[in-house]
């Protein structure tokens, strides 16, 4: 771990992966999550690049900040572009990362090199985002706009407190569903291993972060995506019940330049075994 002091005396957490000298992507983590979370770090430095993942506020050792929204994030990635002195770059994230992602080609677009959501979630404005979706996180992005932050945070504490200690009860194959992707992907043990420890490290400073990043995706994100102009990739699984497909099909509808890859019977982390396509095309 490495840390950036910024101007406003924030402190910014973040790793480095893969080749050194190579390519910059930068990579945003879901929720709840931190640096840790990334694919195979051979098959990063095996396609020439440096990956970077950071902590956003309050997770990790990022420090909290105080009612930020998604259109403050480009500000982080800007100061910590310039201190690794990248002037161009190329960002991707995962599922809750993929607002960040879009924050940052509607505001810094002449930075970027390529933009990619990868199993992303969506405005919740769209009639059909929800379809498809597990019934907590349905239930969540229904709902949650319309609580005040002090009920808000006691819910994510209600649900999350436990996961600050055993990441196994959140992260675990569905029993339920015993022949799901996702199930296959997490029968590896060093992707199990990935996405526990991404998580236990995200909640170690405690449920803040955590709840300020729910309480800003169930509530209008700031921009339009109808007004962002540079190409974004969407990839992402139909059988996604994290983050539905309806979600993806959202926006990938209303940005201009948008071009997708659906994966049929593909769940929510297919990010693993499907990471040197994905990182080829974003480096193309």
């Amino acid at each position: 771990m490495t840390t950036l002091l910024l101007p406003s005396s924030r402190t910014l957490s973040f790793s480095e992966y893969g080749d050194p000298h190579g390519i910059p992507v930068f990579l945003f983590h879901g929720m709840p999550g931190s640096r840790i979370f990334r694919p195979s770090d051979e098959i990063t430095a095996k396609l020439s690049v440096r990956l970077i993942t950071v902590d956003r506020p309050g997770y990790g050792g990022s420090t909290f900040q105080p009612n930020r929204h998604f259109l403050d994030w480009p500000d982080d990635v800007i100061a910590l572009a310039d201190h690794l002195g990248f002037d161009k770059f190329a960002v991707c994230g995962h599922s809750g990362g993929a607002p960040y992602v879009l924050a940052c080609a509607y505001r810094i677009p002449e930075r970027l090199t390529a933009a990619g959501i990868i199993s992303g979630v969506g405005p919740v404005d769209d009639p059909h985002a929800l379809d498809g979706m597990m019934p907590t996180n349905r239930m969540g992005f229904l709902v949650g706009r319309y609580f005040p932050w002090p009920i808000w945070s006691a819910l994510i504490w209600t649900f999350y407190h436990r996961a600050r200690q055993h990441p196994e009860e959140l992260i675990k194959p569905d029993e339920k569903n015993p022949s799901s992707h996702d199930n296959l992907v997490l029968e590896n043990p060093a992707v199990l291993e990935n996405c526990r420890s991404s998580v236990r490290e995200a909640l170690r400073p405690g449920l803040r972060g955590h709840a300020w990043e729910g309480h800003l995706q169930v509530r209008p994100w700031g921009f339009r995506l109808e007004e962002i102009k540079m190409p974004v990739h969407v990839w992402h699984g139909e059988a996604d019940v994290d983050a539905s497909i309806g979600m993806a099909r959202a926006v990938a509808a209303r940005i201009p330049n948008c071009r997708t890859t659906f994966y049929p019977n593909e769940g929510h982390i297919f990010i693993f075994p499907r990471w040197e396509e994905i990182l080829t095309t974003l480096i193309q």
